[in-house]
């Protein structure tokens, strides 16, 4: 008699609508952070606040105004508009504590890749 191979048991067990309890389960990379892409212009953003800057917003009654992305040396950046801020924020990769700017998170910080510059 032959030994079964993983693919017949595999397939014996599709057969079935049953996996055997020896396939190996994939584990997201970090607990509880699932990887996604993010466009040039987020990671570029990330970036910068990975370094240092901060995302500013200007407030008219309950509504945002203006979003302003200042870099760690107090420059602006050019490249944030409202719909750029709230991409960010829906993913989680900036927040706000105690009122104050918005800065990169630590989910932020596993979405930027690595780096030279800023271009």
């Amino acid at each position: 008699m032959k030994p079964e191979t993983p693919c017949r048991d595999l397939v014996a067990a599709a057969d079935f609508g049953v996996w055997p309890a020896a396939a190996p389960q994939r584990a997201p990379a970090l607990p509880g952070i699932l990887n996604m892409d993010i466009s040039r212009s987020e990671q570029r953003v990330l970036h910068l606040l990975a370094q240092g800057g901060r995302i500013e917003i200007e407030k008219e009654g309950k509504h945002i105004a203006e979003v302003v992305c200042l870099t760690r040396d107090g420059w602006r950046y050019p490249g944030v508009d409202l719909t750029l801020f709230r991409k960010l924020k829906r993913k989680g990769a900036i927040a706000s504590s105690g009122g104050g700017p918005y800065r990169i998170t630590r989910r932020g910080l596993v979405l930027v890749r690595a780096q030279l510059d800023n271009c």
